[in-house]
């Protein structure tokens, strides 16, 4: 059974997916409980894998990452050795931020992240270099309206 987080909670997590930086005395002021209440709370969203750690957001741009391309994935294979290899495979591009299983005409979207599009060559000749694919087809983003938006809580 999944865990449902009270009102405090909530207000916890929505806090924190702004700004992960807070401190305890910060975050337990926001929402209104003791610094004490707001490190139990804290533990038992850790131990409850809710939440998962910190992380800094980092402007792509300002580090000369401006090509983003959502890569769409066709196979033929769908054996438990063939999906093994490919989770592998794929998990060892670092450029490759986001990778799901999706349903629908593709069997798996990529999300990634590069320079320009020599290096993007440079990773789509990677990806297809172990693993055999039906299709590999890209999409490249021309503006970014909304990314890392926190969870509907």
């Amino acid at each position: 059974m999944k865990w449902k987080p009270d009102n405090i909670d909530t207000r916890m997590l929505r806090e924190l997916q702004k700004d992960a930086s807070l401190s305890q005395r910060e975050l337990a002021d926001r929402v209104g409980i003791s610094q004490n209440a707001c490190w139990r709370r804290l533990k038992t969203l850790g131990e409850k894998g809710v939440l998962l750690g910190s992380h800094a957001r980092v402007d792509r741009a300002q580090l000369g990452l401006d090509l983003v391309v959502f890569v769409m994935l066709r196979t033929r294979h769908h054996s438990k050795a063939w999906l093994q290899a490919f989770r592998s495979h794929v998990l060892t591009i670092p450029e490759v931020v986001d990778f799901h299983r999706i349903g629908g005409d593709y069997d798996y979207q990529l999300k990634i992240v590069t320079e320009d599009m020599a290096s993007y060559d440079k990773v789509y000749q990677r990806l297809i270099e172990k693993v055999e694919l039906d299709s590999v087809t890209s999409y490249f983003a021309m503006e970014a309206i909304a990314e890392g938006r926190p969870l509907p809580l």
